[in-house]
């Protein structure tokens, strides 16, 4: 079958570190998968938030059929090979015209994993245009490694923690990556990236989905989990995660609180 990510899409990741758009969801996929999220902002009187917002595939069935998704997959095992974890997923959603933004900064610095062959595939279920604060990325900058972050919170930053790399980057360097409803970019651990605020006029909703292969392992203690969703784990370096059943029943809440507490500890972002 032919692949939906392109062998020039494959050599931009492997020269800048990051690619995309990459188109993996239908129409109907897309609409079905918000009108779950926002069935269940609804239903609970709230913006979906943290917990929730974290590991959200151990609690809704939408998520989990994202990051099982076989076109998600397909392209993600063309960067690290057949054998995948799931180590993390956030939600990322800015509000219509808010001012809510992104600082520089690369996921390593909260993973710390080794060997950096995590990859991020962000999944939009809005457009992330331009307007609405799509991601930027520095062309090659995951070839420096890690870079040292300072904590500098605020309350317009997406990123609780307030971790980032200040004072090097302007708001308009690096490359724009805009994705529409139903694509997904693609960007390396160490690629460093931002975003900035949604002056569109929808909600800007992407799912950041941390694929890593197996044999990749934890640098810090305590260790999180992770789900496999393809090929096999030989390696086990992490505790494991079950497959989610059916959402948001009681024994989906009480997985998902120990899969949240388990990444909280291991990475120690304030809850």
């Amino acid at each position: 079958m032919p692949r939906d990510i392109t062998d020039e899409q494959i050599e931009a990741y492997r020269r800048d570190g990051f690619t995309g758009p990459v188109p993996v969801l239908t129409d109907e996929e897309v609409a079905r998968y918000r009108a779950g999220l926002e069935a269940f902002e609804r239903e609970s009187g709230k913006k979906l938030d943290f917990p929730e917002r974290s590991k959200s595939y151990l609690l809704f069935d939408w998520a989990d059929e994202i990051v099982h998704h076989p076109r998600v997959l397909d392209a993600v095992e063309e960067l690290i090979g057949p054998n995948i974890l799931v180590y993390h997923l956030t939600m990322h959603i800015k509000e219509a015209g808010t001012d809510a933004i992104v600082v520089w900064h690369q996921d390593d610095d909260y993973f710390r994993l080794s060997p950096a062959e995590q990859v991020t595939a962000w999944v939009a279920l809005s457009d992330a245009s331009e307007r609405a604060g799509c991601m930027r990325m520095v062309p090659g900058s995951f070839r420096e490694g890690r870079i040292p972050h300072d904590k500098r919170p605020s309350p317009d930053h997406v990123i609780r923690a307030g971790k980032g790399i200040f004072d090097r980057y302007r708001d308009s360097d690096g490359t724009p990556v805009p994705v529409g409803a139903g694509e997904m970019s693609l960007h390396h651990t160490h690629t460093v990236h931002s975003s900035g605020p949604n002056r569109a006029d929808d909600r800007r909703i992407g799912v950041g989905i941390s694929y890593i292969p197996t044999h990749v392992r934890p640098t810090t203690e305590p260790r999180t989990s992770t789900l496999l969703v393809r090929g096999v784990d030989e390696y086990r370096h992490f505790h494991e995660e079950t497959r989610l059943e059916t959402g948001l029943t009681p024994a989906a809440r009480a997985a998902h609180a120990v899969a949240y507490e388990h990444y909280m500890a291991a990475t120690g972002i304030p809850r």
